[in-house]
């Protein structure tokens, strides 16, 4: 069985504390570079989202420009119940 030892705790935390600052430095050097990059491939994906969509919607647009609204059978809106009269009060002192 193996005991710990005060300079092998000591190590540990060196180590730690190396690879702590190494991956700090690494990631302030690539770490916007690869956020560029995934920020502009989001932005070609949306662009050609967009260009799908407007391709998609010119292609099934009606050629005729005319609206028809049926008023016939429309309904009329229900009234809301009147449940009271509106009754002015004043405060007396």
């Amino acid at each position: 069985m193996q005991e710990a030892s005060f300079s092998g705790f000591i190590k540990a935390i060196f180590y730690i504390l190396v690879f702590y600052y190494i991956f700090k430095f690494l990631a302030r050097l690539f770490l916007p570079v690869f956020v560029k990059k995934v920020v502009q491939k989001a932005g070609e994906n949306f662009q050609k989202q967009q260009q799908n969509a407007q391709g998609n919607s010119w292609q099934k647009a009606p050629n005729n420009d005319e609206v028809i609204i049926n008023t016939a059978n429309a309904k009329k809106p229900l009234e809301t119940k009147k449940v009271g009269d509106y009754v002015d009060y004043e405060e007396i002192d």
